[in-house]
């Protein structure tokens, strides 16, 4: 477990799940007509992966620029979700 963190593949591992969450929330969507849009779907998603991946770069010991920039990414991601639900 503590290799998980310290390489950073843990944050690879709850992306890998977030994926497989987007996968399975737009398909269900699209079989059954009920659920939550794809847009509303990714953006959300979209929020919570660019937080692991600014993780992943603080455990591996990257640049707190890139980190930076990924944070934003997120917050961008994040705001156009809250438009979406706004509307």
């Amino acid at each position: 477990m503590q290799e998980l963190f310290a390489t950073g593949r843990i944050a690879d591992l709850v992306i890998a799940l977030m994926a497989l969450e987007a996968i399975t929330l737009i398909a269900y969507r699209r079989v059954t007509g009920h659920g939550i849009g794809t847009t509303q779907v990714l953006s959300n998603l979209a929020a919570g992966v660019c937080l692991f991946i600014a993780l992943r770069l603080a455990l591996t010991g990257a640049q707190w620029t890139w980190i930076g920039v990924v944070l934003a990414a997120s917050l961008a991601a994040h705001l156009a979700d809250l438009k979406s639900r706004w509307i």
